[in-house]
């Protein structure tokens, strides 16, 4: 990998962090506190992909390859749901789960885009130009379920404690758990087809012509007697990084 590619992905990366820390910060100066931010799913994508992106920053900055894709996709999915859900059924007046937005102060109003839409951006951004194609697969889309439906039953327990919910949608007190159940679906039925997309984009990226193709071994130095692709006969296979996306795996 390149001094130059490093770079940029460390600054996208750190522009990541910048925005979550600035977000949570700017909204906290509003009426909710940071205990009080934490119990929202926001927060918790935004803490998740900042964590991440660090991490992955770090591990540019030191040349080591890149974190596992899947976990990756993974912080990326939801902080994407953050933002799609948010401006698909929170923010969106034909929504029937629409919540009246607030006169906000420029400084909160500043940090609430900051976590719904910045952040979702330069996440799912990153993800397209940096992260090695070729490595996710249709069974991702179904684990990386796990964390909104555990998510779900702490709201749901935490409600049950202090009588309140996060999101209109998940709100047993007003829609019961027979509602609950029914958004419950139809919201996990959206995020996994959202998954497939992802899972999608990066089967055709790997197709794209001079897109980075999954990182294989590091290929042995060339002994004497080599032919012209590096190997010879005691040499596996494997040990060369595919040419096309017909060799990935």
């Amino acid at each position: 990998m390149s001094l130059g590619r490093r770079r940029v992905m460390m600054v996208f990366r750190l522009a990541i962090v910048v925005g979550v820390l600035a977000g949570i910060v700017l909204t906290a100066l509003g009426p909710a506190t940071v205990t009080g931010l934490l119990p929202y799913f926001t927060i918790q994508s935004n803490l998740a992909v900042g964590v991440f992106a660090g991490y992955a920053a770090w591990r540019a900055w030191q040349g080591l390859p890149e974190p596992p894709s899947a976990l990756k996709g993974a912080v990326t999915l939801y902080i994407t749901i953050t933002g799609v859900v948010y401006h698909l059924v929170l923010a969106n007046p034909a929504s029937p789960f629409a919540v009246a937005q607030p006169d906000r102060a420029p400084p909160e109003a500043l940090g609430n885009q900051l976590l719904h839409t910045v952040v979702p951006l330069l996440a799912v951004t990153d993800w397209a130009l940096f992260d090695p194609r070729g490595r996710l697969r249709v069974r991702h889309a179904l684990w990386w379920l796990g964390f909104p439906l555990a998510y779900l039953g702490f709201a749901l327990v935490r409600g049950l404690i202090v009588a309140r919910y996060p999101y209109p949608f998940i709100d047993a007190g007003q829609l019961g758990y027979d509602g609950v159940a029914i958004s419950t679906v139809f919201f996990a039925a959206g995020f996994w087809l959202l998954g497939l997309i992802f899972v999608g984009v990066d089967r055709g990226l790997a197709r794209w012509p001079g897109v980075r193709p999954v990182v294989g071994p590091a290929a042995p130095t060339p002994r004497a007697g080599t032919g012209a692709r590096g190997t010879d006969a005691g040499e596996s296979r494997a040990d060369v990084v595919p040419d096309s996306p017909a060799g990935q795996r």
